[in-house]
């Protein structure tokens, strides 16, 4: 008998496992993918507060979020990075004072800051970050926030919740969950072995995100009750656009805005728009009026416009929002809200709806803390100050770490060994302990080696080729084609053959 089972392996669903097993609370999550497949891993990457939200008066999440910041920071320095944003203020848009009193409110809602610098007016005119603009953007200003490796940072919850003994399933489809006395019967099925299991627990979690409907309908067979949206967010991806580290803000005249972020070294990501969704949620894919918009949105700002012959790669994600009435999807709220179905003398049943991947440690405190009554052997709250698998060291060590990692193993060279340790951060001297150029294996390119795969398979539930590039490793734009079908021949060998068509997303 578990305390807790979780239908759905994306931030939330792993942020609560890693949670509740710290609590001593015995955990099984059921992920019908990857983990991280679906939402997790197709966000803007940002770990912010929310500067846009200040217009929709949601303080509560914005403090929330900012709080979290800096904590996020804390607990895993290798995947949560500080990040300064450019804001071009545009004359016709939002007046100069709404902006200075915006990010006042920004600097100080989130209490007290050790690491992130306050906001500031720059001349956009004679700085660095002003180049790339068009002329006409002389002035504006700059605020931090913080960049995260999002599929990381779900996938290392996972492994924290496993070594903590929560049990992990991937490619383990939810068939049926079923009230039967005082707790769940659940039916799992391997969607690669094709065996089944029932499971058992006292509560019954649903973190399916987008899909939360639809398990509600076709395996729980319990009407949902809180009302979902869903809302399509799109990104693009650009050679990089600028030489300089920061980011950029821009306004739009639909009072929408978009960012411009570098993204691994030698490109910049740009997005996102907010669109209803009504379709396959396997089959979720940028369109060509999204595509225009975010090439139209940047070139009003860049001198050197953007048009979709750059793009090198685009992606989409599905997001549940709860509907909170709102004509527009972009005024949604993005605040989580628990729906929780509590019956006398039945199992508990806790739908998770919307939130942010910046608030998802919360969240799960949240959650715990609504089942209390039902799991008053819970250990207290503990997420807080315990450093994420690899997260134990400060943040502006990372240089030494590489450094200490290139001497190491000098096979793998200054710019792999700064990813490695910017990807499993203390973990990475020991996935490549006592290693020479032979122990490195196979090398599929772009400094992937075949050690670095095995600790993915045994580690962290690699199956495919897609779990590797795009999910853990954000090598899929490097490594080039033949470099990914060495890797898919190599994992299809080791394998069962199945895996080689589980990937349910496309890049």
């Amino acid at each position: 008998m578990h305390d807790i089972a979780i239908i759905g392996g994306g931030i939330n669903g792993c942020g609560l496992a890693r949670d509740a097993a710290g609590r001593g609370l015995s955990v099984v999550l059921a992920e019908q993918g990857d983990l991280a497949s679906g939402t997790s891993s197709a966000s803007t990457k940002l770990i912010h507060g929310g500067l846009r939200y200040l217009e929709q008066y949601e303080f509560g999440l914005v403090r929330s979020s900012l709080r979290e910041r800096e904590v996020l920071l804390g607990l895993a320095p290798h995947l949560v990075r500080p990040l300064r944003f450019v804001l071009p203020h545009h004359r016709g848009l939002r007046p100069a004072w709404l902006i200075r009193l915006g990010l006042f409110l920004y600097d100080h809602l989130g209490g007290d800051r050790r690491i992130l610098a306050p906001s500031r007016a720059i001349d956009l005119a004679h700085a660095a970050v002003g180049r790339p603009l068009k002329g006409q953007f002389s002035h504006g200003f700059e605020y931090s926030d913080c960049w995260v490796d999002d599929a990381r940072l779900v996938v290392i919850n996972a492994v924290d919740a496993a070594a903590r003994g929560a049990d992990i399933r991937v490619r383990t489809e939810v068939v049926a969950a079923r009230r039967q006395g005082p707790h769940w019967q659940i039916e799992l099925r391997n969607v690669v072995s094709h065996q089944r299991e029932t499971v058992t627990a006292r509560v019954l979690v649903n973190a399916a995100g987008a899909w939360a409907g639809d398990v509600a309908a076709r395996a729980i067979a319990v009407p949902q009750r809180a009302a979902i949206r869903l809302v399509k967010g799109s990104h693009i991806v650009v050679r990089r656009l600028f030489e300089h580290d920061c980011a950029y803000i821009f306004q739009n005249a639909d009072r929408r805005i978009i960012f411009a972020i570098p993204y691994h070294r030698d490109y910049t990501l740009i997005g996102t728009t907010d669109v209803d969704f009504r379709g396959d949620l396997s089959a979720v894919a940028i369109s060509k009026e999204e595509t225009d918009y975010l090439c139209g949105a940047v070139s009003e700002y860049f001198a050197a416009a953007v048009s979709p012959a750059d793009i090198v790669w685009s992606y989409a994600g599905v997001r549940s929002l709860f509907d909170d009435g709102e004509p527009s999807a972009q005024n949604a709220t993005r605040d989580f809200v628990l729906d929780l179905d509590a019956r006398p003398g039945e199992p508990p049943l806790v739908t998770i709806i919307g939130g942010k991947i910046t608030t998802y440690r919360q969240l799960a405190e949240d959650v715990l803390h609504k089942l209390s009554a039902v799991i008053p052997h819970a250990r207290p709250a503990w997420t807080r100050g315990v450093p994420l698998p690899g997260g134990n060291f400060a943040y502006d060590a990372l240089e030494r770490l590489t450094a200490e990692l290139a001497a190491a193993v000098p096979a793998l060279g200054e710019a792999t060994a700064g990813r490695l340790v910017r990807t499993y951060g203390t973990m990475a001297r020991a996935i490549f302990a006592d290693v020479d150029t032979a122990g490195l294996g196979a090398h599929f390119g772009a400094g992937l080696y075949q050690r670095e795969v095995q600790h993915l398979v045994t580690g962290e539930w690699a199956m495919t080729a897609d779990d590797v590039l795009w999910r853990r490793t954000k090598l899929g734009l490097s490594i080039g084609e033949t470099g990914r079908r060495h890797l898919a021949d190599w994992l299809a060998a080791r394998l069962p053959a199945a895996t080689a068509d589980l990937d349910t997303r496309s890049h």
